[in-house]
């Protein structure tokens, strides 16, 4: 009896083992699939709302090309105005809505400022290679190959390079300085401090505090992946560097919070000289622009004109169609003066002060 008691316990405790092994996996799997579900996508511009070189008076454009790590093709940019360029800015864009092509009113107010800009498409992004952006991890990658590609390929300026990025390259700029500790200034909007963040952000809105048992596996699968890429942090970019930092964000930030960002960041930096911060209560996510009004206005133009529509237009069967008269109805109808001069002139104002501040 005592050996047969013994031979359960043994089958039993396997049968746990077993069941836990396949637990752990189906939880990996299922953490590993919503990442891609998320982030491994390929993102294009929306071509009714892009902007256009010929959308600013003076701007002017060169495209490059450069290689990231897997040897995808990157598509870069270089935009200048004008002499007596105190630098070149390296701009990282955010996540999700394309290329850089939404941050060119950036590019061409820094332009008229005294900078050339080097601004480019991250993986899987709009003229860029790759079938998908693979991960957060990446756009540090993209970032540490653009910077090197503007300091060796004999194709610039020999100026001293500083960064600007925002959302997902505001952690970019900030995690690259572990590779860059050379770069002499950055500003950071809206970033946040490691790679994993994204996600448990956006997932405490989803599941709540569920989302803690997902991390591991979305940390692993990001370790896996990209190496020390994913396990670097703002934080260990700005111990590896004697750049200075400007951090902005603001505190209803629906995005990235400022407990992912911000906080961590003044708590930790605030007495400390080389950083700078600026701290908004009520701009949101994207506040480098800051006409709000006409968005408003447009927004309640189009609302006025989806009722005119004989069809339905949310029904599956419609969906080319009403994605055509939409285009259709943005380019007859939206004034692109006023969408391409939308910058918070103000903010902006702060920011080439800063860079000059610390270039001198």
């Amino acid at each position: 009896m005592g050996k047969t008691k013994s031979k359960k316990k043994k089958v039993l405790i396997i049968v746990l083992c077993i069941v836990a092994v396949l637990m752990i996996a189906g939880d990996w799997l299922l953490s590993v699939m919503i990442y891609n579900e998320n982030f491994n996508q390929r993102f294009e511009s929306y071509e009714p709302l892009m902007l256009s070189v010929d959308d600013f008076d003076g701007l002017q454009r060169t495209q490059y090309e450069f290689f990231s790590d897997k040897g995808q093709k990157l598509a870069g940019y270089l935009y200048s105005s004008g002499e007596n360029q105190h630098g070149i800015i390296v701009m990282a864009h955010g996540f999700g809505g394309g290329g850089h092509n939404s941050y060119m009113d950036c590019a061409n107010y820094f332009a008229h400022h005294g900078y050339y800009v080097f601004a480019y498409d991250a993986t899987g992004n709009d003229e860029s290679e790759g079938e998908g952006v693979g991960g957060i991890p990446q756009g540090v990658i993209d970032l540490d190959y653009a910077i090197s590609f503007v300091e060796e390929s004999g194709n610039f300026s020999d100026l001293p390079i500083v960064l600007f990025g925002h959302s997902w390259g505001g952690y970019s700029v900030c995690s690259v300085l572990t590779y860059h500790p050379e770069v002499k200034a950055v500003i950071a909007c809206s970033g946040f401090n490691s790679s994993s963040d994204i996600f448990e952000a956006e997932g405490k809105k989803q599941v709540g505090n569920g989302i803690y048992l997902m991390m591991p596996f979305v940390k692993l699968h990001e370790r896996i992946k990209y190496g020390d890429y994913a396990s670097n942090t703002a934080l260990e970019g700005f111990s590896a560097t004697e750049a200075a930092v400007m951090i902005v964000h603001s505190s209803d930030d629906n995005i990235v919070p400022t407990e992912y960002g911000y906080d961590i960041y003044y708590e930790k930096y605030k007495d400390d000289p080389r950083f700078s911060f600026i701290g908004f209560k009520d701009k949101g996510h994207n506040y480098l622009c800051d006409d709000t009004i006409y968005v408003n206005e447009f927004n309640a133009e189009f609302d006025k004109w989806l009722e005119t529509l004989d069809y339905d237009y949310n029904a599956a069967e419609n969906k080319d169609r009403f994605s055509a008269d939409k285009a259709d109805y943005i380019h007859n109808n939206l004034d692109r003066d006023r969408w391409h001069n939308r910058l918070d002139l103000e903010l902006f104002e702060s920011f080439v002060s800063f860079y000059e501040e610390h270039l001198k």
